[in-house]
């Protein structure tokens, strides 16, 4: 049975409704990311005073990252059950929904621990969703996409992901440039009631999108596994090892978008508006270069881009932090644009399809999406860590850079320890973790 049939633009439309989905997504996520780090201590958490008021902040930041793996489970059971198309409509309203409400929820001066509660509440719901967001679009613009391009069209997830930080910062940087009352009273809620704008326009090109001819084939030869998580379990635990490692390259991007922003801005006195530009021009060029690293990959294998770029990390996470302590915005956009554009981009355009190749129809979403939000927990507590690890001086950065590098390495070292994937038939992926005899034709008679 073959799963590579394609027709007419249905890979591009897939990458685009990928794109504008993931942009969504993360564009709430990270809005959230921004006001945690400038508003929220002070919203939120008035009575805690500045440190703590900063960790609890963060903190709330992190809790959307334990709801994650519980929603991987759910999300990623009825996406290889029910299909991707219907899972995907869900996140994305999820993820609209509560981050609407995020903006409309009371101070704690109004409401008192309640407002605290409920801004957990709504990050928890929004964890829950982007469990399921980036890959199940990875998981359908793979199975729509033509052989010898699944890197490249895959890569457009990402591409929507960095794209959601661009214009989620964009729309905090006038934010940011109110009187601080404004800010604290309104400002910073505006952001988050705008995202309904573009949450219509997604869900509208993703509810025109079909289902993957991997999946539908599935359906018919009623390969559809009643308990994807046990298939995963029993067969897929070395790939779920590979890929938590592999993800550990992540911690570069949270770290640097919540941690280092308000270091920058607190004990360097770059102006918050300044690092709010400077993460905005590192992201368009990763839009721009996700997709190229991708291509590359595409044709020379997703091992060696993925850990050249986790290498790369590794040493531009130390420029990066020495700029910042320079104080030269200049040389702060330098050390972004090679951290984020240049080095960054490489795994973070490379994982969509290496990780969703690892596994085999029946169980790509369940796995992409368990694999990668246990994966995801170390991101979320890094900004917690980080504050708690920075020292003081031009030099109080350095052990925290430490523990990114070596980070980075065992990312590198794990993309490089499995087999390469970039030239195997969509309808074999996945195969190499099952046992011999669990052969495609096998598989047609195979349920749980």
């Amino acid at each position: 049975m073959s799963h590579t049939k394609t027709t007419g633009q249905t890979p591009g439309k897939a990458a685009l409704a990928s794109f504008l989905g993931s942009m969504v997504e993360y564009y709430d996520f990270f809005i959230y990311g921004s006001a945690s780090a400038l508003v929220f201590s002070h919203v939120f958490f008035p009575d805690a005073g500045a440190t703590t008021g900063t960790l609890a902040a963060l903190a709330t930041f992190a809790v959307a990252y334990i709801a994650r793996p519980i929603g991987s489970f759910f999300l990623g059971h009825f996406g290889d059950r029910i299909g991707r198309k219907r899972v995907l409509i869900f996140t994305l309203a999820t993820m609209g929904g509560s981050t609407f409400l995020i903006g409309c929820l009371p101070s704690y001066s109004v409401i008192g621990v309640w407002a605290p509660i409920l801004l957990v509440l709504c990050r928890v719901a929004q964890g829950f969703s982007a469990a399921g967001e980036q890959s199940g679009a990875s998981s359908m613009t793979l199975e729509h996409s033509p052989e010898g391009r699944r890197g490249y069209f895959t890569s457009f997830t990402l591409s929507g992901t960095q794209a959601g930080l661009v214009v989620a910062t964009l729309a905090f940087i006038p934010v940011a440039a109110l009187p601080t009352e404004a800010l604290y009273s309104w400002g910073w809620r505006v952001p988050f009631w705008a995202s309904a704008i573009v949450v219509v326009v997604a869900m509208f090109v993703r509810r025109t999108l079909e289902e993957p001819p991997a999946f539908e084939e599935m359906k018919e030869s009623q390969e559809v596994v009643k308990f994807p998580l046990m298939v995963f379990i029993r067969h897929y635990w070395g790939s779920f090892l590979r890929i938590v490692v592999c993800h550990l390259y992540g911690t570069i991007s949270t770290t640097v978008t919540v941690f280092g922003l308000g270091y920058a801005v607190d004990q360097w006195d770059i102006s918050r508006s300044s690092m709010l530009w400077t993460i905005v021009i590192s992201n368009i060029g990763q839009v721009v270069t996700i997709p190229l690293w991708a291509r590359l990959s595409d044709k020379i294998g997703r091992r060696p881009v993925f850990a050249v770029g986790a290498l790369g990390c590794a040493a531009s996470v130390f420029v990066y932090f020495w700029a910042i302590t320079t104080s030269n915005w200049s040389l702060v956009v330098f050390a972004s644009v090679l951290l984020g554009s240049v080095c960054y981009a490489a795994p973070n355009g490379v994982w969509p399809s290496l990780y969703a190749e690892m596994f085999d129809a029946r169980v790509r979403y369940t796995g992409m999406a368990v694999s990668t939000q246990f994966a995801n927990v170390p991101q979320g507590f890094l900004p917690t860590i980080a504050a708690l690890m920075i020292g003081t001086g031009a030099f109080g950065w350095v052990p925290l850079a430490i523990l990114l590098a070596v980070l980075c390495l065992l990312a590198a070292a794990a993309a490089l320890a499995g087999p390469e994937t970039a030239h195997v038939p969509l309808d074999q992926l996945g195969h190499t973790s099952r046992p011999a005899a669990e052969t495609p034709a096998a598989r047609l008679t195979t349920t749980i």
